[in-house]
């Protein structure tokens, strides 16, 4: 019996779970489940992660104490949760005298170390708020190209990326303010001493998907730098401990104490269940000496692999203590194939979704999808309608109402004693090692076909034998009673590699099967010679009505209400956690598709690509377009590339942006980038066959 622990994201505390979010903890929950039907011990724990700038913000907007706040809206997670049968062991908050415990100490060994510096850091300060103002609160006019209202951090004009300090005529998106300079110290994890370790750990054991280490290794390619651990007061969160007594108080940035809330819930675990026959041993989880005797695996989405992958294993073992057997990442939740929408209705709250349709009917689609890979998944709620009624209610329940009914009636619900088709039903047994497998490597879309395959299997072979008509003729009893205790059986095998999935429908399976085990193991053992009980209804068909209800209820209530984690007159207000969703806030951000014709983007050939002297973001491109003569584009990219790295690729330059007269000369269009500008740009290249000049449509 191995022994697992396992954690899903920890959603920030400031807003409303929606279907977004709720695909990591449905997946981590099938996950789960799966892995303690087939006998193993495993511990789910998870919390809201209750920190923050944006915390603090958001409960003096609505007039409460931070600690009122996170309580609430942890009170409405759990809620959320619960109605979609994610089955936590114990679900904490940050906001903990555990995670306050731990952030501590290993604050406290990596300094001991001397994993920890200090330096002086020069940032805005919003003189009326009395608060120093992180990117996504100042906004100006941009540093390269004078574009006006851009925030903190990159131009989305221009693409440019920069420092807040740099931006002209900023002001404070809080407060409407001018900011000022002031220089505070910061206290810096000097992640670059990890880099061997990390290039190391990330390649090793299968830690991570192929996808995500490399995608890592450009981090690599880059240069780690020393991360930015503190913030300053106000700030809703841990005092960072043994500063000086003379300095202005310090506190632990969100992200170094989120994901030392793993570990905070499950001490908090350990201690519920303390001399009790369920009792955990936390430092058996945790302690590095005992790595390989236990497994820790976190569940995220891709954009936070940097700091779970990076950040969080390097602060583990430089604090030794245990880093995670493995990090799983997903992607992004899209509905009808776009973005989730407020305006369309498809930005669905997990409250919302909860009052027109049963949450086991996107348990299902949503496994139907998930594969071990890095992919976005979609939503297509025509899609979603038709498979649940084809799988879910025309092959699978149906197998069970259209036998049960003649066992009961003429059979006093007894099965046969012997199976008539054991070939039959040793094959759907033994597929069950497939799915088993198939839902350890979290190939959940895998293993929901097979489960379907062996319900075709079953529907097969009730047309075939057609007990509706058997039943009709005399001297057919038996055959009769054979033929749908062998459907049953297969019922209930669906019903064993199901349960993972749909709990609820297997626990009312269980009452109608008069059987009190569905566990993996228990697919081996046929009910001969067993009594069911009368079959009833276990699962409706969805209507489209339903669906057309859902979305014009979710369009009514956002619109009385103010998006989750947004501040007045500014970006969102949330951490780039795996939950968040890029989401369209208002139908004003929209641009028309006559609008997006007007942009020419042609494949260019990089002739040249150089260092700018005396600007330390940009990089100079000659670029044939198929013209007369090569472009020059400057692109804020130096920090991610290294010139050599572009030079004869095949890009994408927008060749109709007007030139742009620039310190260091004229850029005559913009070469198309993709991915977060803080935290890494790819630039997008084309294949050696597409030819020079060809327009991209």
């Amino acid at each position: 019996m191995r022994e697992i622990l396992v954690t899903s994201a920890l959603p920030y505390a400031n807003g409303y779970i929606h279907l977004g979010h709720l695909v990591e903890y449905i997946q981590t929950d099938i996950w789960v489940r799966a892995m303690k039907a087939q006998g193993h011990q495993v511990t789910y724990v998870c919390a809201d992660d209750a920190h923050g700038t944006a915390i603090m913000l958001k409960a003096e907007a609505n007039g409460v104490t931070p600690e009122e706040q996170i309580a609430s809206v942890k009170a409405s997670h759990e809620a959320d949760f619960a109605k979609f049968l994610v089955n936590f062991d114990n679900y904490h908050s940050t906001h903990s005298e555990e995670n306050k415990h731990f952030s501590e100490l290993i604050y406290r060994r990596l300094n001991s170390a001397g994993h920890i510096s200090t330096k002086d850091v020069e940032q805005l300060f919003d003189p009326e708020k009395k608060l120093f103002l992180a990117d996504r609160f100042v906004k100006g006019e941009c540093p390269e190209c004078g574009a006006l209202d851009q925030y903190g951090d990159n131009c989305e004009v221009c693409g440019t990326t920069y420092d807040a300090t740099e931006l002209k005529n900023p002001h404070s998106t809080l407060s409407d303010a001018t900011p000022v300079l002031k220089t505070s110290k910061h206290y810096f994890f000097d992640l670059p001493e990890f880099e061997q370790f990390l290039k190391d750990w990330t390649r090793s054991d299968n830690r991570l998907q192929t996808s995500v280490a490399n995608k890592l290794q450009e981090w690599f390619d880059a240069g780690l730098t020393s991360w930015d651990i503190s913030r300053d007061a106000p700030y809703f969160g841990f005092q960072i401990p043994d500063t000086p007594s003379d300095e202005p108080d310090k506190y632990f940035y969100v992200w170094l104490d989120a994901p030392v809330g793993y570990m905070a819930s499950f001490k908090s675990l350990c201690d519920k269940r303390e001399g009790t026959e369920q009792a955990l041993d936390f430092d058996r989880y945790w302690a590095q000496e005992n790595e390989n005797k236990t497994e820790v695996y976190h569940f995220i989405g891709k954009d936070i692999v940097y700091f779970h992958a990076l950040f969080w294993p390097a602060m583990l073992a430089g604090s030794e203590l245990r880093t995670p057997t493995g990090v799983f990442a997903h992607g992004f939740l899209m509905v009808n194939g776009e973005k989730m929408s407020k305006s369309r209705g498809t930005f669905i709250k997990a409250e919302t979704y909860a009052e027109h349709l049963h949450p086991e009917y996107l348990r299902y689609y949503f496994a139907s999808k998930l594969s071990d890979k890095v992919e976005d998944i979609n939503l297509d709620l025509e899609d979603f309608m038709q498979k649940v009624n084809s799988d879910l209610v025309g092959k699978v329940v149906n197998i069970a109402s259209r036998s049960a009914g003649f066992l009961v009636k003429k059979y006093d619900g007894m099965l046969s004693d012997v199976c008539v088709e054991s070939e039959l039903l040793e094959d759907i047994t033994k597929t069950g090692d497939e799915i088993a497998v198939a839902y350890e490597n979290r190939e959940f879309s895998r293993a929901m076909r097979l489960i379907m395959q062996c319900a075709d299997k079953a529907n097969e072979y009730i047309d075939g034998k057609k007990p509706w008509s058997l039943a009709k003729q005399e001297g057919t009893e038996q055959e009769v009673q054979d033929v749908c205790s062998v459907a049953i059986n297969i019922f209930r095998q669906l019903m064993v590699y199901l349960a993972p999935v749909l709990p609820e429908l297997t626990d009312n399976a269980k009452g109608f099967l008069n059987v009190d085990d569905l566990s993996f193991a228990s697919r081996n053992e046929w009910l001969l010679g067993h009594k069911i009980n009368k079959f009833k209804p276990l699962m409706q068909r969805i209507e489209a009505k339903d669906i057309e209800a859902m979305i014009e209820d979710s369009k009514a209530s956002l619109a009385q209400a103010d998006a989750p984690a947004v501040s007045d007159n500014s970006k969102p207000a949330v951490k780039d956690k795996a939950q968040t969703t890029d989401v369209d806030t208002e139908q004003a951000d929209y641009i028309g598709i006559e609008d997006f014709a007007k942009v020419e983007m042609k494949v260019a050939h990089v002739l040249e690509c150089n260092h700018v002297e005396g600007a330390d973001k940009l990089l100079q491109f000659t670029l044939d377009v198929g013209e007369d003569k090569p472009r020059n584009v400057f692109s804020g990219i130096r920090k991610f590339y290294e010139p050599e790295q572009l030079v004869d690729k095949k890009v994408i330059c927008v060749t109709n942006l007007a030139p742009r007269k620039m310190k260091f000369g004229i850029s005559e269009g913009m070469v198309l980038s993709t991915g977060e500008p803080k935290t890494g740009l790819t630039v997008v290249t084309l294949p050696d066959a597409c030819v020079v000049g060809d327009v991209l449509a």
